[in-house]
């Protein structure tokens, strides 16, 4: 077996050097670097990670614990935004996905301990507050796409959804409607709660009367197995003899519900009802005729700005700000239209 005195002896450097280069150690001149790598590549070496552990106490690796996460097509992303960010700075990434069961989030937490762990990213399929605290965790943690209930010392990296839904109301507002119902997220998800307020804060803004504004829950129950009321929600709606002009969904699976109701009452989209979501979840909002304007949810920022705050985190390095909020930009797309009496008021300012 190639040893790492065989690789300092074929690079002409100490036992040092090559671990140096090895941990991704500083002080090392990228000539020397590059000798290293090219004698590890040649002897076809392959570090001692246990011994490596043993000496300093530090595995270099993180560990993701998340609920549904990697089971999910909706946040895969944060996962992968972590492993690339890993590739580029030598880390070893452990995942242990636990369904939302406390009883496996418990065996996790001392599967990493057993391992050593040097940091763990604590990943929810959606935004949502935690119950928990400090002394909860027994190794140094960022939340993503959460954050702490109870304590304002834990570090966060969530979405700025308020901020994308207020951009994305007062698209739909800048359209001309006024007559516009919203269709909510389940109200446990602090990420839906945020879009909604943004909904109720823009159109007070714009001073909408609230006899033209409709509100209705889509989607209630245990987070992970909601039943989905949409598509019944809608259908009343659509009933209605002074229907809404635009419907404002809390995520795209709702938008796709509102897609089927117009469909089946016979209407078209943007042209009798414009649609817009949340998410950009692009299987539904490019699968849609027309496709659907949303905003996009920065899956894979939470994960790779995650990773990254907790490297500085495990190396005692300061953050500028306990929770890190990522802009959710706008996606525009087809499915809203600017409003019959919107585009007359243009023509007729024109002919003026």
């Amino acid at each position: 077996m190639v040893s790492i005195k065989d690789v300092a002896r074929a690079a002409g450097v100490s036992d040092k050097t090559v671990s140096r280069v090895v941990n991704n150690e500083p002080n090392v001149t990228p000539d020397t670097a590059e000798r290293v790598r090219a004698a590890i590549e040649q002897l076809n070496y392959v570090p001692n990670l246990s011994a490596r552990m043993i000496r300093t106490n530090r595995s270099r690796t993180f560990g993701i614990l998340t609920d549904y996460i990697s089971t999910s097509p909706y946040s895969g992303e944060i996962v992968r935004g972590i492993y690339q960010w890993a590739r580029a700075n030598g880390r070893t990434i452990f995942l242990a996905n636990t369904d939302g069961q406390p009883e496996q989030e418990q065996a996790a937490w001392r599967t990493f301990q057993e391992h050593r762990i040097d940091g763990v990213l604590y990943v929810t399929m959606y935004h949502r507050l935690l119950d928990i605290s400090a002394a909860d965790l027994p190794i140094p943690t960022v939340l993503v796409n959460c954050r702490s209930l109870s304590s304002d010392t834990i570090p966060s990296v969530v979405p700025n959804d308020y901020a994308g839904s207020r951009k994305l109301v007062e698209y739909v507002l800048d359209k001309g409607h006024r007559r516009i119902a919203y269709i909510r997220l389940n109200p446990v998800l602090h990420g839906g709660e945020e879009r909604h307020r943004a909904f109720r804060d823009a159109v007070a803004a714009a001073v909408v009367p609230i006899e033209l504004i409709d509100e209705m829950v889509g989607m209630i129950g245990p987070v992970g197995r909601e039943e989905n009321f949409t598509f019944d929600g809608a259908t009343a709606l659509f009933g209605r003899a002074e229907r809404p002009s635009a419907i404002i969904c809390g995520n795209d699976e709702i938008a796709l519900k509102v897609y089927l109701a117009a469909l089946t009452a016979g209407l078209r989209i943007p042209q009798d009802v414009s649609v817009v979501g949340f998410d950009d979840f692009q299987t539904i909002s490019l699968g849609l005729i027309p496709s659907l304007t949303t905003v996009a949810l920065p899956y894979f920022d939470l994960g790779f700005r995650g990773a990254d705050r907790l490297e500085r985190l495990v190396s005692g390095k300061s953050l500028t700000t306990v929770d890190l909020r990522i802009d959710c930009p706008l996606v525009l797309r087809e499915s809203c239209a600017v409003t019959e009496a919107t585009k007359r008021s243009v023509a007729a300012g024109r002919g003026a």
